[in-house]
């Protein structure tokens, strides 16, 4: 996660007062959050909430936890069964968790069972279906009805389909979208707040960060350096001359000269 985008939790207001106006992408994680809680009797509770890299799936993530107090975790191309089990129990109060998986799993339904209401969030929950570890979320959540949210790449619902155990008790599938005009305007307001940006520039940023918000997050932040450094408070299209992240890899054109910022 980026610098300038590390402490976002909401686009507008802020948590203490004033309206709060979350992105799109964090509004359609808690709404999927709030159906999974809100269920009839009988019905499955995972959740899994996908989308391409770079749409703040992850901030929507850490905001949900904020706002309900959930179980996170965020899972390493490099764990396995024992890593992951010792990492829920971190997070539900164990220091140093001990024992075999069977006997951690254990603990780990015993402790969420306390609290079946709190939502569970896996994120890069992708690598749970790479590394064999998926079972042991169905296990968690057929035991205790806890709310599972899974959040991942763009393909995960795909590749669920191969543990159809675990598919059927997918209650809803949500997918992130890119950042719109009105999420774009949002960041702007809460990055660069002293700034006035005209529309045209905005728009210019969300097309070409084809409305990822890790880039449209960088962006902002290199225009707040350019209008400092050039001494603005108002800034269009026309008068920015400076980077617009738009993940394209710089290519040398000539000697001493690259180009692949803004175009």
């Amino acid at each position: 996660m980026t610098a300038p985008f590390k402490n976002v939790k909401t686009a507008t207001g802020t948590a203490a007062g004033g309206s709060i106006a979350p992105l799109k992408n964090v509004a359609a994680l808690m709404t999927l959050i709030e159906t999974l809680r809100n269920r009839a009797i009988g019905l499955p509770g995972i959740g899994v909430f996908s989308g391409h890299s770079g749409y703040g799936k992850s901030v929507a993530a850490q905001y949900a936890m904020n706002r309900t107090g959930a179980i996170y975790v965020e899972v390493r191309d490099y764990w396995r069964q024992k890593r992951l089990c010792e990492a829920l129990l971190n997070e539900l109060g164990e220091v140093r968790p001990r024992g075999t998986v069977a006997r951690m799993m254990d603990d780990i339904i015993y402790r969420m069972s306390d609290a079946p209401d709190r939502p569970l969030i896996i994120d890069e929950a992708d690598k749970l279906v790479d590394g064999r570890m998926i079972e042991l979320v169905r296990d968690i959540h057929e035991t205790t009805q806890a709310p599972v949210i899974l959040i991942g790449e763009e393909l995960l619902p795909k590749k669920l389909e191969a543990h159809e155990r675990v598919h059927n008790r997918v209650l809803d599938f949500q997918l992130a979208n890119p950042c719109d005009a009105d999420d774009t305007a949002a960041l702007a307001r809460l990055l660069v707040p002293d700034l006035t940006l005209s529309a045209d520039l905005l728009d210019d940023v969300r097309t070409r960060t084809a409305g990822k918000a890790r880039r449209i997050a960088t962006t902002l932040h290199e225009i707040g350096q350019y209008a400092r450094n050039h001494g603005l408070t108002e800034i269009d299209r026309a008068s920015y001359g400076g980077r617009i992240f738009t993940g394209e890899t710089p290519i040398r054109a000539r000697a001493g000269k690259t180009s692949g910022g803004r175009n």
